[in-house]
């Protein structure tokens, strides 16, 4: 899902100010492939099993025809097949999330679930709304992932900056964001509506924090966060490149905002294949990816945190691209056309994972969707087509 923001880049008075600016500029580093001048740059290797030809027109025009795509990234039974930048970008980049942090939000509460520390029915841990007579008391764990809590929001104002997330993440809030989201009032009864909601991911950020710690010092809460993320998820995935963003006091931006290599983007998209990293390691829980998998209840195309390449959303239009590749198909899906797209039911082996990074506004994100489904349908197996 993406968002209208009033900038390209948020400024966040956090711990990580520096690490974030070095993320956000491109680095051209010794010895890196460089893009020829004014053409995408295509690495391609032949893998077992894996046919490139029907896919790679929707691929060059992924670069020609949709403003502006940066990085792809085709992994077929874990190999990569292709890999291509645009002008000015290599592997030296890290690319931000935007609403594609949200999936990875979702298998770290995913972690703490299968370690027996939060119930994914039980009332979410956040005593704030337990207080007497206070209705919010009533939403779950479940619901928050499913984005289904109940709890007043506007992510996409109109005019932009009235949004909810905007003036949380770029203008009133940047300090305590997570106050400022479990601060909002129930507007539907839990469980009864779909929301879209960045800062219900926000929320959970924080109950994973409280959950890790006591502290109220932003530098150990954000501390406890990045070496759980590290050694629970992106360590045993074989992620290096990660770059988290916190708010002021030491809250993750786990609707928002993260930065990774087109590489580690690929490896998170193996993860939503099976929940094995490259080397077999089984990283996600079968059973909590089955679940971020599952639709929820009040909309068809979105599970836990992640979507689902299915007919829905507003006014019929769906997120994806149903009826181009499998059902079977998910995306971590962020503003401006950030894509990681996994589909366990394309290509050979494990199956498929497209990245997709860049600069596409919303008017023109339609079209590109489009033509990544057709990026996936190339993929498909013999009795994907019958």
């Amino acid at each position: 899902m993406r968002l209208a923001f009033i900038v390209s880049h948020p400024i966040v008075p956090g711990m990580l100010r520096k690490a974030t600016f070095l993320a956000l500029v491109p680095l051209i580093l010794a010895g890196a492939d460089v893009p020829t001048q004014g053409k995408p740059f295509y690495t391609v290797r032949p893998c077992p099993g894996v046919d490139l030809s029907r896919s790679m027109p929707a691929v060059r025009r992924l670069f020609a025809d949709n403003p502006e795509t940066r990085a792809v990234l085709i992994t077929a039974n874990g190999c990569p097949v292709l890999k291509a930048y645009a002008p000015g970008y290599s592997d030296a980049n890290r690319f931000i999330s935007w609403s594609m942090a949200k999936t990875i939000t979702g298998m770290l509460v995913g972690a703490l679930v299968t370690d027996g520390r939060l119930k994914l029915d039980a009332p979410a841990p956040i005593a704030e709304w337990h207080k007497p007579g206070d209705p919010r008391a009533a939403i779950t764990l479940r619901q928050l992932l499913q984005m289904e809590s109940g709890l007043k929001h506007i992510e996409v104002g109109n005019p932009v900056e009235d949004s909810d997330t905007n003036q949380t993440l770029f203008v009133s809030h940047t300090q305590a964001m997570a106050a400022a989201a479990i601060a909002h009032p129930l507007e539907t009864k839990p469980g009864s509506a779909f929301r879209y909601s960045s800062l219900t991911t926000i929320i959970l950020a924080e109950i994973i924090t409280r959950t890790l710690t006591d502290s109220h010092n932003p530098r150990a809460r954000a501390k406890a966060y990045t070496d759980f993320a590290r050694t629970r998820l992106f360590a045993p995935a074989g992620v290096t490149s990660f770059v988290l963003e916190f708010d002021g006091a030491g809250t993750q931006i786990g609707g928002s905002i993260l930065h990774m290599t087109l590489d580690d983007w690929g490896r998170i998209g193996g993860l939503l294949l099976d929940g094995k990293a490259a080397d077999g390691r089984q990283v996600v829980d079968p059973a909590w990816l089955a679940f971020m998998k599952t639709p929820s209840p009040a909309n068809a195309e979105y599970g836990a945190q992640l979507w689902l390449n299915r007919p829905g959303g507003a006014e019929g239009k769906p997120t994806l691209f149903p009826g181009k590749g499998p059902a079977t198909a998910v995306a971590a899906d962020g503003h401006l056309g950030q894509l990681v797209i996994a589909s366990p039911d394309s290509g050979p082996g494990r199956g498929l994972v497209v990245v997709r990074l860049g600069n596409t506004p919303d008017s023109r994100n339609r079209p590109l969707m489009e033509t990544l489904g057709d990026v996936v349908a190339g993929f498909d197996r013999q009795e994907n087509r019958r």
